[in-house]
Protein backbone atom coordinates (compact mmCIF):
# COMPACT_ATOMS: atom_id res chain seq x y z
CA UNK A 1 0.00 0.00 0.00
CA UNK A 2 1.18 3.59 -1.02
CA UNK A 3 1.14 6.72 0.71
CA UNK A 4 1.38 9.89 -1.26
CA UNK A 5 2.70 12.94 0.11
CA UNK A 6 2.29 16.44 -1.27
CA UNK A 7 4.02 19.09 0.29
CA UNK A 8 5.96 22.43 -1.15
CA UNK A 9 9.02 22.09 1.77
CA UNK A 10 10.71 19.51 1.07
CA UNK A 11 11.99 19.42 5.16
CA UNK A 12 8.11 18.35 5.58
CA UNK A 13 8.42 15.74 3.10
CA UNK A 14 11.97 13.95 4.87
CA UNK A 15 9.83 14.19 8.07
CA UNK A 16 7.03 12.44 6.78
CA UNK A 17 8.65 10.30 5.16
CA UNK A 18 11.08 9.79 7.91
CA UNK A 19 7.36 8.49 9.98
CA UNK A 20 6.19 6.35 7.32
CA UNK A 21 9.56 4.06 7.64
CA UNK A 22 8.12 2.81 11.48
CA UNK A 23 5.12 1.48 9.46
CA UNK A 24 7.47 -1.30 7.10
CA UNK A 25 4.75 -2.35 5.19
CA UNK A 26 3.83 0.77 3.92
CA UNK A 27 5.76 2.91 1.16
CA UNK A 28 6.05 6.34 0.49
CA UNK A 29 5.54 8.90 -2.52
CA UNK A 30 6.26 12.41 -2.52
CA UNK A 31 5.76 15.27 -4.69
CA UNK A 32 6.67 19.13 -4.48
CA UNK A 33 4.46 19.96 -7.14
CA UNK A 34 1.09 19.50 -6.37
CA UNK A 35 0.74 19.39 -10.31
CA UNK A 36 3.16 16.77 -10.71
CA UNK A 37 1.53 14.64 -7.89
CA UNK A 38 -2.09 15.06 -10.00
CA UNK A 39 -0.17 13.58 -12.95
CA UNK A 40 1.21 10.48 -10.93
CA UNK A 41 -2.23 9.87 -9.70
CA UNK A 42 -3.79 9.48 -13.59
CA UNK A 43 -1.56 6.10 -13.50
CA UNK A 44 -1.31 5.30 -10.08
CA UNK A 45 -3.63 4.93 -6.96
CA UNK A 46 -2.24 5.60 -3.75
CA UNK A 47 -4.33 4.15 -0.60
CA UNK A 48 -3.54 7.37 1.51
CA UNK A 49 -2.78 11.01 0.50
CA UNK A 50 -1.28 13.45 2.81
CA UNK A 51 -1.36 16.77 1.85
CA UNK A 52 -0.76 20.37 3.25
CA UNK A 53 -2.92 22.75 3.24
CA UNK A 54 -0.66 26.21 2.64
CA UNK A 55 0.54 25.63 -1.12
CA UNK A 56 1.60 28.20 -3.58
CA UNK A 57 -1.05 28.06 -6.64
CA UNK A 58 -3.04 25.08 -5.65
CA UNK A 59 -3.77 24.68 -2.14
CA UNK A 60 -4.61 21.53 -0.15
CA UNK A 61 -8.29 21.94 -0.46
CA UNK A 62 -7.93 22.33 -4.22
CA UNK A 63 -5.43 19.47 -4.51
CA UNK A 64 -8.60 17.12 -3.13
CA UNK A 65 -10.94 18.85 -4.95
CA UNK A 66 -9.06 17.65 -8.08
CA UNK A 67 -7.64 14.41 -6.93
CA UNK A 68 -11.52 13.12 -5.81
CA UNK A 69 -12.54 13.88 -9.89
CA UNK A 70 -10.56 11.05 -11.00
CA UNK A 71 -12.47 7.91 -11.14
CA UNK A 72 -12.60 5.46 -8.39
CA UNK A 73 -10.88 7.50 -6.55
CA UNK A 74 -14.14 8.64 -3.96
CA UNK A 75 -13.16 6.64 -1.14
CA UNK A 76 -9.29 6.94 -1.03
CA UNK A 77 -8.81 8.90 2.55
CA UNK A 78 -7.76 12.32 2.33
CA UNK A 79 -5.63 13.55 5.30
CA UNK A 80 -4.97 17.58 5.19
CA UNK A 81 -1.91 18.88 7.64
CA UNK A 82 -2.78 22.41 7.74
CA UNK A 83 -1.79 25.40 10.94
CA UNK A 84 -5.49 26.87 10.34
CA UNK A 85 -7.82 26.24 12.69
CA UNK A 86 -10.71 28.67 11.34
CA UNK A 87 -14.22 26.51 11.39
CA UNK A 88 -15.23 27.92 7.87
CA UNK A 89 -11.80 26.25 6.71
CA UNK A 90 -12.70 23.09 7.28
CA UNK A 91 -15.94 22.72 6.12
CA UNK A 92 -15.00 23.84 2.58
CA UNK A 93 -12.14 21.24 3.59
CA UNK A 94 -14.52 18.26 4.16
CA UNK A 95 -16.66 19.21 1.37
CA UNK A 96 -13.81 19.20 -1.27
CA UNK A 97 -13.35 15.82 -0.17
CA UNK A 98 -11.13 16.16 2.89
CA UNK A 99 -10.98 13.05 5.26
CA UNK A 100 -9.56 14.36 8.39
CA UNK A 101 -7.22 16.87 9.62
CA UNK A 102 -3.76 16.72 11.33
CA UNK A 103 -2.64 19.90 12.92
CA UNK A 104 0.69 21.64 13.00
CA UNK A 105 3.14 21.09 14.61
CA UNK A 106 2.48 17.79 13.87
CA UNK A 107 2.69 15.05 16.97
CA UNK A 108 4.71 12.32 15.61
CA UNK A 109 2.78 9.32 17.35
CA UNK A 110 -1.25 10.85 16.51
CA UNK A 111 0.70 10.82 12.68
CA UNK A 112 1.95 7.17 12.87
CA UNK A 113 -1.16 6.33 14.66
CA UNK A 114 -4.25 8.06 12.17
CA UNK A 115 -2.02 6.85 9.23
CA UNK A 116 -1.68 2.97 10.62
CA UNK A 117 -6.00 3.70 11.19
CA UNK A 118 -6.72 4.97 7.79
CA UNK A 119 -5.08 2.53 6.03
CA UNK A 120 -6.47 -0.34 8.01
CA UNK A 121 -9.82 1.43 6.73
CA UNK A 122 -8.62 1.50 3.35
CA UNK A 123 -7.59 -1.94 3.29
CA UNK A 124 -11.13 -3.34 4.56
CA UNK A 125 -12.74 -1.07 2.07
CA UNK A 126 -10.33 -2.95 -0.79
CA UNK A 127 -11.19 -6.40 0.42
CA UNK A 128 -14.43 -5.47 0.38
CA UNK A 129 -14.49 -4.60 -3.04
CA UNK A 130 -12.33 -7.59 -4.48
CA UNK A 131 -15.12 -9.58 -2.55
CA UNK A 132 -18.05 -7.54 -4.46
CA UNK A 133 -16.59 -7.41 -7.45
CA UNK A 134 -15.76 -11.55 -7.14
CA UNK A 135 -19.52 -12.15 -6.10
CA UNK A 136 -20.76 -10.23 -9.43
CA UNK A 137 -18.41 -11.87 -11.44
CA UNK A 138 -20.06 -15.29 -9.57
CA UNK A 139 -23.27 -13.99 -10.03
CA UNK A 140 -22.92 -12.74 -13.48
CA UNK A 141 -21.38 -16.46 -14.39
CA UNK A 142 -24.45 -18.19 -12.73
CA UNK A 143 -26.85 -15.95 -14.62
CA UNK A 144 -25.32 -16.18 -17.76
CA UNK A 145 -25.04 -20.27 -17.45
CA UNK A 146 -28.41 -20.43 -16.75
CA UNK A 147 -29.81 -18.03 -19.22
CA UNK A 148 -28.09 -20.01 -21.73
CA UNK A 149 -29.41 -23.29 -20.34
CA UNK A 150 -32.78 -21.85 -20.67
CA UNK A 151 -32.20 -20.97 -24.66
CA UNK A 152 -31.02 -24.36 -25.13
CA UNK A 153 -34.30 -25.50 -23.77
CA UNK A 154 -35.72 -23.30 -25.99
CA UNK A 155 -34.87 -24.29 -28.49
CA UNK A 156 -35.06 -27.89 -27.78
CA UNK A 157 -38.92 -27.60 -27.80
CA UNK A 158 -38.76 -25.64 -30.38
CA UNK A 159 -37.12 -28.51 -32.30
CA UNK A 160 -39.57 -31.12 -30.26
CA UNK A 161 -42.83 -29.45 -32.18
CA UNK A 162 -41.23 -30.16 -35.61
CA UNK A 163 -41.76 -33.94 -34.96
CA UNK A 164 -45.58 -32.93 -35.00
CA UNK A 165 -44.89 -29.91 -37.84
CA UNK A 166 -43.74 -30.08 -41.33
CA UNK A 167 -41.90 -26.46 -40.44
CA UNK A 168 -38.34 -27.23 -40.29
CA UNK A 169 -35.11 -26.53 -37.83
CA UNK A 170 -34.10 -24.09 -40.32
CA UNK A 171 -36.95 -22.41 -40.68
CA UNK A 172 -36.48 -21.67 -36.94
CA UNK A 173 -33.52 -19.99 -37.27
CA UNK A 174 -34.22 -17.69 -40.46
CA UNK A 175 -37.39 -16.44 -39.07
CA UNK A 176 -34.89 -15.71 -35.62
CA UNK A 177 -32.81 -14.17 -37.85
CA UNK A 178 -35.41 -11.88 -39.78
CA UNK A 179 -37.00 -10.82 -36.71
CA UNK A 180 -33.53 -9.60 -35.39
CA UNK A 181 -32.94 -7.88 -38.18
CA UNK A 182 -36.17 -5.88 -37.98
CA UNK A 183 -35.56 -5.59 -34.39
CA UNK A 184 -32.52 -3.71 -35.31
CA UNK A 185 -33.44 -1.53 -37.89
CA UNK A 186 -36.08 -0.17 -35.36
CA UNK A 187 -33.40 1.16 -33.13
CA UNK A 188 -34.55 -1.55 -30.61
CA UNK A 189 -32.06 -1.77 -27.58
CA UNK A 190 -29.22 -4.53 -27.96
CA UNK A 191 -30.66 -6.33 -24.71
CA UNK A 192 -34.24 -6.87 -26.52
CA UNK A 193 -33.25 -7.03 -30.18
CA UNK A 194 -31.37 -10.36 -28.18
CA UNK A 195 -33.77 -11.24 -26.10
CA UNK A 196 -36.55 -11.45 -29.86
CA UNK A 197 -34.18 -13.37 -31.03
CA UNK A 198 -34.29 -16.07 -28.39
CA UNK A 199 -37.21 -16.36 -27.98
CA UNK A 200 -38.99 -16.30 -31.61
CA UNK A 201 -38.35 -19.64 -31.94
CA UNK A 202 -40.84 -20.99 -29.77
CA UNK A 203 -43.71 -19.01 -31.86
CA UNK A 204 -45.56 -21.95 -33.21
CA UNK A 205 -44.67 -24.45 -29.69
CA UNK A 206 -48.57 -25.06 -29.33
CA UNK A 207 -48.23 -26.97 -32.57
CA UNK A 208 -47.57 -29.73 -29.98
CA UNK A 209 -50.91 -29.59 -29.06
CA UNK A 210 -52.50 -29.93 -32.54
CA UNK A 211 -54.11 -33.39 -33.82
CA UNK A 212 -51.12 -34.58 -36.59
CA UNK A 213 -54.13 -35.29 -39.31
CA UNK A 214 -55.03 -31.55 -39.49
CA UNK A 215 -51.10 -30.23 -39.48
CA UNK A 216 -49.95 -32.38 -42.38
CA UNK A 217 -53.31 -32.47 -44.21
CA UNK A 218 -51.56 -31.75 -48.16
CA UNK A 219 -54.79 -29.35 -49.09
CA UNK A 220 -57.16 -26.66 -47.75
CA UNK A 221 -58.59 -26.92 -44.11
CA UNK A 222 -62.05 -26.97 -43.82
CA UNK A 223 -63.56 -24.19 -41.58
CA UNK A 224 -63.77 -26.42 -38.97
CA UNK A 225 -60.17 -27.76 -38.78
CA UNK A 226 -58.80 -24.32 -39.44
CA UNK A 227 -60.54 -23.16 -36.17
CA UNK A 228 -58.29 -26.41 -34.48
CA UNK A 229 -55.41 -25.00 -35.71
CA UNK A 230 -55.78 -21.52 -34.30
CA UNK A 231 -55.72 -22.88 -30.90
CA UNK A 232 -52.23 -23.48 -30.89
CA UNK A 233 -51.14 -19.78 -30.71
CA UNK A 234 -53.67 -20.36 -26.90
CA UNK A 235 -51.86 -23.15 -26.52
CA UNK A 236 -48.17 -22.37 -26.59
CA UNK A 237 -48.79 -19.57 -24.45
CA UNK A 238 -50.68 -21.16 -22.22
CA UNK A 239 -47.43 -23.97 -21.92
CA UNK A 240 -45.02 -20.98 -21.98
CA UNK A 241 -46.34 -18.00 -19.57
CA UNK A 242 -46.77 -20.27 -16.30
CA UNK A 243 -43.02 -19.41 -15.01
CA UNK A 244 -40.90 -16.95 -13.65
CA UNK A 245 -38.74 -16.65 -17.08
CA UNK A 246 -38.81 -13.17 -18.83
CA UNK A 247 -37.45 -15.16 -21.98
CA UNK A 248 -40.41 -17.77 -21.84
CA UNK A 249 -42.76 -15.06 -20.98
CA UNK A 250 -41.70 -13.12 -24.18
CA UNK A 251 -42.09 -16.32 -25.87
CA UNK A 252 -45.18 -17.09 -24.50
CA UNK A 253 -46.23 -13.26 -25.83
CA UNK A 254 -45.39 -13.92 -29.31
CA UNK A 255 -46.81 -17.27 -29.73
CA UNK A 256 -50.10 -15.83 -28.63
CA UNK A 257 -49.65 -12.24 -30.55
CA UNK A 258 -47.65 -13.42 -33.86
CA UNK A 259 -51.03 -14.46 -35.94
CA UNK A 260 -52.99 -11.11 -34.92
CA UNK A 261 -53.30 -8.82 -37.90
CA UNK A 262 -52.79 -5.18 -37.75
CA UNK A 263 -56.41 -4.46 -38.84
CA UNK A 264 -58.03 -6.69 -36.07
CA UNK A 265 -58.94 -9.40 -38.00
CA UNK A 266 -56.17 -12.12 -36.92
CA UNK A 267 -56.26 -14.49 -34.10
CA UNK A 268 -56.53 -15.69 -31.33
CA UNK A 269 -58.08 -12.21 -29.88
CA UNK A 270 -58.70 -9.75 -32.38
CA UNK A 271 -56.06 -7.20 -31.56
CA UNK A 272 -55.56 -4.12 -33.77
CA UNK A 273 -52.66 -2.16 -34.47
CA UNK A 274 -50.10 -0.97 -31.20
CA UNK A 275 -52.29 -3.31 -29.26
CA UNK A 276 -50.40 -5.96 -30.53
CA UNK A 277 -47.03 -6.36 -28.80
CA UNK A 278 -44.33 -5.51 -30.77
CA UNK A 279 -42.13 -8.51 -30.54
CA UNK A 280 -45.65 -10.59 -31.93
CA UNK A 281 -45.61 -7.83 -34.92
CA UNK A 282 -42.55 -8.38 -36.08
CA UNK A 283 -42.78 -12.16 -35.23
CA UNK A 284 -45.58 -12.10 -37.84
CA UNK A 285 -43.81 -10.75 -40.51
CA UNK A 286 -40.47 -12.99 -40.16
CA UNK A 287 -42.75 -15.43 -39.87
CA UNK A 288 -44.95 -15.14 -42.43
CA UNK A 289 -41.90 -14.35 -45.09
CA UNK A 290 -40.18 -17.84 -44.60
CA UNK A 291 -43.60 -19.85 -44.56
CA UNK A 292 -43.92 -18.70 -48.14
CA UNK A 293 -40.81 -18.88 -49.67
CA UNK A 294 -40.24 -22.09 -48.21
CA UNK A 295 -41.59 -25.79 -49.76
CA UNK A 296 -44.23 -27.39 -47.73
CA UNK A 297 -46.85 -30.60 -47.56
CA UNK A 298 -49.62 -28.50 -49.26
CA UNK A 299 -47.63 -25.89 -51.04
CA UNK A 300 -44.21 -25.36 -53.18
CA UNK A 301 -42.42 -21.98 -52.32
CA UNK A 302 -43.48 -18.75 -53.37
CA UNK A 303 -40.65 -16.45 -55.48
CA UNK A 304 -38.90 -13.61 -53.40
CA UNK A 305 -40.49 -11.25 -55.36
CA UNK A 306 -44.30 -12.58 -55.29
CA UNK A 307 -43.61 -13.06 -51.23
CA UNK A 308 -42.03 -9.39 -50.94
CA UNK A 309 -45.15 -7.88 -52.79
CA UNK A 310 -47.56 -10.09 -50.80
CA UNK A 311 -45.55 -8.04 -47.44
CA UNK A 312 -45.84 -4.79 -48.79
CA UNK A 313 -49.84 -5.07 -49.90
CA UNK A 314 -50.64 -6.37 -46.53
CA UNK A 315 -48.84 -3.15 -44.89
CA UNK A 316 -51.56 -1.43 -43.11
CA UNK A 317 -53.46 -4.44 -43.26
CA UNK A 318 -51.90 -7.83 -42.30
CA UNK A 319 -48.91 -6.46 -41.08
CA UNK A 320 -47.66 -3.13 -39.18
CA UNK A 321 -46.28 -0.64 -41.88
CA UNK A 322 -42.99 0.25 -39.60
CA UNK A 323 -42.17 -3.60 -39.46
CA UNK A 324 -42.31 -4.18 -43.04
CA UNK A 325 -39.89 -1.27 -43.66
CA UNK A 326 -38.05 -2.32 -41.52
CA UNK A 327 -37.50 -5.78 -42.74
CA UNK A 328 -36.81 -4.28 -46.14
CA UNK A 329 -34.33 -1.67 -45.12
CA UNK A 330 -31.47 -4.53 -45.22
CA UNK A 331 -33.11 -7.01 -47.52
CA UNK A 332 -29.60 -8.44 -48.84
CA UNK A 333 -29.25 -9.59 -45.37
CA UNK A 334 -32.24 -11.58 -45.60
CA UNK A 335 -31.79 -12.64 -48.65
CA UNK A 336 -27.84 -13.90 -47.40
CA UNK A 337 -29.55 -15.42 -43.89
CA UNK A 338 -32.24 -17.57 -46.56
CA UNK A 339 -29.60 -19.04 -48.56
CA UNK A 340 -27.02 -19.94 -45.30
CA UNK A 341 -29.80 -21.61 -43.55
CA UNK A 342 -31.24 -23.50 -46.33
CA UNK A 343 -32.97 -26.80 -46.08
CA UNK A 344 -34.17 -27.60 -49.44
CA UNK A 345 -32.78 -26.65 -52.80
CA UNK A 346 -33.15 -23.23 -54.05
CA UNK A 347 -33.87 -22.29 -57.27
CA UNK A 348 -32.17 -19.81 -58.85
CA UNK A 349 -35.46 -18.14 -60.83
CA UNK A 350 -37.27 -17.71 -56.41
CA UNK A 351 -33.86 -15.62 -55.91
CA UNK A 352 -34.91 -13.10 -58.68
CA UNK A 353 -36.37 -10.03 -57.59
Amino acid sequence: MRILIVDDTQLNITLLQYLIKKIPEYESVSFTDPHEALEWCRDNEPDLVVVDYMMPEMDGIMFTQQFRGFENYKDIPVLLVTANNETTVRHKALISGVTDFLNKPLDNSEFVARARNMLALRQCHKTMMDQSAWLADEVYKATTQVVEQEHETIFCLAKAAEFSDPETGAHILRMAHYSQIIARALNLPIDQQDLLFKAAPMHDIGKVGIAKNILLKPGKLTHDEFTIMKQHATIGYELLSSNNSPLLNVAAEIAYTHHEKFDGSGYPRGLAGNHIPLFGRIVAVADVFDALTSERPHKRAWGIKKASDFLRQGAGKHFDPTCIEAFFSDFDEVIRIKLTFSDETVEEENLAW
